[in-house]
C-alpha cells in the first residue's frame, strides 16, 4: 500500500519509474492510477513478480534514453558501475541500496536512486525522487523525503 503522501508528491507527474523491490503487485496498480509506470523487479521480489516485470527497462522520455534497473546484478551498484553497464543511457534510475542519491556522471548522465517509499529500511527514512525533463535542457532532479517514517 502506498504512503498517502506519495499521491501528493506524484500529483502532477507524467510517468513513474520504479527501481524494484516492488513487493505486492497491487502497488503497481496503485501507481498506475496516478500515471503510467515503468517498473523492474528487485532482489526481494518473488518469482511471480519476476515473471511480470523485467530486470532492466529502457524507455525514452522527453527525448532522453532512460534505463531503470534494480542494480543488484552489479553487486553493490554505484553511479560509475551503472554508467559502465548502460553506456547509452542519459538517465539511470536504480534501487537496491535504498539510499537516496542524485549524481551526475561524466558531466552528462544523471543517476538517481530515489530511496524507498515503503517502511524505513537500513535506518533510512522513506523518500521518492522527482526528475523534471524537457527536451534540450539537462534533467533536473530532487529527492523528496516522506513523512518521518
Amino acid at each position: 500500500m502506498l504512503r498517502p503522501e506519495v499521491f501528493d508528491v506524484f500529483r502532477e507527474v507524467d510517468h513513474i519509474l520504479h527501481g524494484g523491490d516492488v513487493g505486492e503487485g497491487g502497488l503497481v496498480v496503485e501507481l498506475q492510477s496516478v500515471a503510467p509506470v515503468t517498473a523492474v523487479y528487485g532482489n526481494t521480489d518473488d518469482l511471480g513478480m519476476r515473471a511480470r516485470l523485467p530486470q532492466v527497462a529502457e524507455i525514452e522520455l522527453d527525448g532522453f534514453l532512460v534505463v531503470v534497473t534494480h542494480g543488484d546484478q552489479l553487486g553493490s551498484p554505484t553511479p560509475a558501475k551503472l554508467h559502465a553497464a548502460f553506456p547509452r543511457a542519459e538517465i539511470i534510475v536504480y534501487g537496491h541500496t535504498h539510499k537516496p542519491l542524485l549524481e551526475l556522471v561524466d558531466k552528462t548522465v544523471t543517476v538517481m536512486n530515489p530511496g524507498g517509499a515503503g517502511a524505513p529500511r537500513f535506518g533510512l527514512l522513506p523518500s521518492v525522487g522527482i526528475l523534471e525533463l524537457e527536451p534540450g535542457i539537462p534533467p533536473r532532479g530532487r529527492i523528496v523525503p516522506l513523512g518521518r517514517g
